[in-house]
């Protein structure tokens, strides 16, 4: 299964391409920040930020408040381990 999961934005790695650097449970990954920037912005602005990430794309950013209950449930149904496990393996 392949799900949405909150991450924090923690660095912009090109902001030519729109990528960034991005924090999920510990494991750090290249992160397309595209579908958030806004034209002309500046990425920087991000930094700190939650962002939904799914298949490497940051689709939204979200409250912390909202990014912590998320994490929780995917912890008590499992979903988090797997998706980290997943991360970690396309990172290799």
């Amino acid at each position: 299964m392949c799900l949405g999961i909150p991450g924090k934005i923690i660095s912009i790695s090109d902001e030519a391409q729109q990528t960034g650097m991005v924090d999920v449970g510990g494991i750090q990954r290249a992160v397309n920040l595209s579908c958030i920037a806004e034209e002309g912005g500046n990425l920087g602005q991000f930094i700190g930020d939650w962002v939904l990430v799914h298949v490497g794309f940051a689709m939204s950013r979200i409250n912390e408040a909202e990014a912590q209950a998320t994490l929780s449930v995917l912890t008590e149904l499992g979903e988090m381990q797997e998706e980290l496990d997943a991360m970690q393996a396309g990172a290799r």
